[in-house]
């Protein structure tokens, strides 16, 4: 077997398993949601265990929740046990990740977590382990088989363990009305936290820089104003400044074969009309959606009368990094 196929191997282990374990997803997860909801509603918190390469996956799920406004922690299981302990309060949940449930440090731990008022949810794909025993709730994550060769390497049971988090994150999000102005407020730095904070407004090009014509302006004439603005487009307005649609370079190429006397003709007869625009507190990420959808290079500005006030060009996106 060549490396391609060893990898197309894993892959289909991989998401075999993952198929497997969402066709036995049951109440337990939903009761999970419901009951983490309800510790975090009364200033509860999310503590995740887990030994060797499950404390790997429970870093990430811990990472996952925070970020996603669900407050959640790593235990280290040891050392827990020589004091750190101190973390845990009356009405937290744990989420205990073990794929055989017979763990010794958490084996240790589990009658030392129980003198908590606490409630444990258990990732394990043993229901009669110790661990399944100990716990409130049990989510199954068992796999088939490993995806190495000699079906030891926790691999596939990993992949499993690690969707069952991403899928409790997602759906205490949807359960807690976190909004995408709440994941900004988690995000302030980098592309992420830039295209949700910043509104179109913030990086739109505007004065000088925002080609506007009258839609009784001739192409040649309206080719000067985009050439002076330094832009492949321009908004085209009624009388009433009001606008009525859009002339791009694009339009020029595509109309210039077939329309000899294209230079001399009026915008009105050559624009695009009703052009995507937005508002100007439109956030930039519903900008970064629009031009990936419709794959346009430049996008107006408009205000509460319709009239052109900005443009966004898809160009300033990297040096603004928020793409």
């Amino acid at each position: 077997m060549n490396h391609l196929d060893r990898a197309r191997e894993v892959f289909q282990i991989e998401i075999e398993a993952l198929r497997s374990v969402a066709e036995r997803l049951d109440d337990s997860f939903s009761s999970a949601v419901e009951m983490i909801v309800a510790c975090l509603r009364e200033r509860g918190k999310i503590v995740v265990l887990g030994i060797g390469k499950s404390g790997n996956i429970a870093k990430k799920i811990a990472a996952t929740l925070t970020s996603t406004g669900s407050p959640a922690l790593v235990l280290d299981s040891v050392d827990a046990l020589h004091g750190d302990l101190g973390i845990l309060i009356d009405g937290d949940v744990i989420l205990a990740l073990s794929y055989s449930g017979e763990t010794e440090e958490l084996v240790q731990l589990l009658p030392a977590l129980k003198r908590f008022s606490v409630s444990i949810i258990a990732f394990t794909a043993k229901a009669n382990s110790f661990l399944g025993k100990q716990s409130d709730l049990i989510l199954d994550v068992s796999v088939s088989k490993e995806a190495c060769p000699f079906n030891l390497a926790p691999t596939a049971s990993t992949t499993a363990m690690m969707a069952m988090g991403d899928a409790l994150a997602m759906a205490i999000l949807q359960a807690r009305g976190f909004t995408k102005k709440d994941f900004a407020k988690h995000h302030p730095s980098g592309s992420i936290g830039r295209s949700l904070l910043l509104t179109v407004k913030d990086i739109m090009r505007t004065g000088t820089r925002n080609p506007v014509a009258l839609q009784s302006l001739r192409v040649q004439e309206a080719l000067l104003v985009m050439t002076e603005c330094r832009s492949g487009s321009l908004s085209v307005v009624g009388k009433g400044g009001r606008l009525v649609g859009v002339f791009t370079d694009g339009d020029l190429r595509r109309k210039m074969a077939h329309t000899p006397d294209l230079l001399s003709r009026k915008l009105s007869e050559v624009m695009t009309k009703k052009p995507v625009c937005l508002p100007a507190d439109a956030l930039v990420v519903e900008a970064l959606k629009i031009f990936d959808d419709r794959q346009i290079d430049d996008l107006i500005v408009v205000n509460e009368h319709h009239h052109p006030v900005g443009i966004v060009d898809s160009q300033d996106l990297p040096k603004l990094k928020v793409m």
